[in-house]
């Protein structure tokens, strides 16, 4: 049960406001603001005795989803430089407010193309009625876009110029008459050209130890579609090898007990953009490592140097784009000199880091190698750094998962059918 929203910027300003059950004061706004200073303010108990520290140790990300005032819990969200703010004064599962806080940031997005501070207070009115109808009482009502958008419509130059006219000459909106069914998705769908297309994304989420030791691995799938089908389509895709997902999450229209029964995904799709599955795989050391990274740091007294070089592995012919580096260095560091025969690296002084920029690497290349010395106010610098790395592979999946077969029931055409594949760095990293 929510009783309010507030959306604030990082100012801690508020920009909406939506209250389901009773009026909450915009007081607690102040409360919260507050409460989050006083946490980014806050030092760890285990740096108490460092006086001389004097940044923040936390920052506006590290403030906790959920903040205990005496009269209410402060669950908030931080998501594209807002926050979102729902104070409960009665037990509640967060992870259903969380969720559904993500779900109309997701439909904000879908209406709005971006949801920001100007997009909100531009399409203030059209933001205020689907936060109206998202929810009745306190409680998620209508939460899937394509029957939204029946009822409100997406805030175009005409609906605005219409919305305008009609409320000059007191004419009420229409209520649409012919809602589908099926809630996610329309009724009466048309299209000149029937086609559908499907991106596998995965994300890696990785530990190497320095010796190259996986530490942790598993990549993180998603299963995008982008429908522009005519009529009401049912659909059946199935997979190579199904069985090598695990923590499988469906959207809505996926009939589960098909799925639990052959492993194939049957379901009638929304019209347009939507994910429609999602996926956890855990790797093998080999299937971790579309690179590899090979620290090798040496201290010598107030300094040291330093060695990386990145060597691809196999990608099934494909190349790794968008290679980047991140190297913390020790807070102490005065200066860093460093090359590189690959890319090109900067080294930020205020932030004690080098980024290096390598770009596209092919397995028939040179491996790139970085390069360099530093200079340390400390006698015995500390080097225990955890390098970040990025990179993407498209047409290339890690964990294997490809699409066997796509087949259409209950309409006379045959779709056009696209697959593509993309592998990219999530929480990538290597020890020193």
């Amino acid at each position: 049960m929510i009783n309010s929203l507030f959306v604030i910027n990082l100012q801690g300003k508020i920009i909406i406001e939506k209250h389901w059950r009773g009026i909450i004061s915009r007081q607690i706004v102040d409360v919260f603001n507050d409460e989050s200073a006083k946490f980014i303010n806050s030092v760890p108990e285990n740096m108490n005795g460092d006086k001389d520290w004097k940044e923040p140790f936390y920052s506006r990300e590290d403030v906790p989803p959920i903040l205990e005032t005496p009269k209410y819990w402060l669950l908030n969200v931080l998501r594209d430089d807002l926050i979102w703010l729902c104070p409960v004064d009665r037990e509640v599962d967060p992870m259903l407010v969380f969720e559904f806080i993500h779900r109309i940031i997701d439909i904000l997005t879908d209406y709005l193309a971006e949801v920001s501070e100007p997009s909100i207070r531009e399409n203030f009115v059209t933001v205020y009625q689907l936060l109206e109808e998202m929810m009745d009482y306190g409680y998620p009502l209508t939460t899937e876009p394509n029957t939204l958008k029946d009822i409100i419509m997406p805030p175009t130059i005409m609906n605005r110029v219409m919305t305008t006219v009609n409320a000059a000459a007191g004419v009420a909106p229409k209520v649409p008459q012919n809602l589908s069914s099926i809630p996610w998705r329309k009724a009466g769908v048309k299209y000149t050209q029937n086609e559908i297309y499907f991106d596998i994304i995965e994300e890696i989420d990785a530990t190497i130890a320095q010796n190259g030791t996986v530490v942790s691995c598993e990549a993180h799938g998603n299963v995008v579609a982008n429908c522009r089908l005519s009529g009401m389509p049912d659909l059946t895709l199935s997979f190579v090898n199904p069985r090598l997902i695990d923590d499988v999450s469906f959207h809505p229209c996926v009939r589960y007990r098909k799925w639990e029964s052959d492993k194939v995904l049957s379901f009638v799709p929304p019209d347009g953009h939507f994910k429609l599955m999602s996926y956890r795989v855990p790797l093998t050391h080999y299937q971790a490592m579309p690179l590899q990274v090979k620290p090798q740091i040496l201290v010598s007294k107030n300094g040291g140097k330093f060695d990386i070089s990145v060597h691809p592995r196999t990608t099934d012919g494909k190349p790794i784009e968008n290679v980047k580096l991140s190297l913390p260095m020790p807070k102490s560091t005065l200066s860093v000199n460093a090359t590189c025969n690959s890319g090109q690296y900067m080294y930020d002084p205020v932030t004690k880091s080098i980024k290096w920029d390598i770009g596209k690497i092919q397995q028939r290349d040179r491996a790139p190698m970085l390069s360099g010395t530093f200079r340390s106010s400390d006698l015995d610098p500390d080097t225990g750094m955890t390098i970040g790395v990025e990179f993407q592979i498209s047409m290339y999946a890690v964990s294997g998962l490809r699409v066997d077969s796509l087949r259409l029931f209950h309409e006379g055409y045959k779709p056009y059918k696209g697959v593509r594949s993309l592998t990219k760095a999530g929480k990538f990293y290597i020890r020193t």
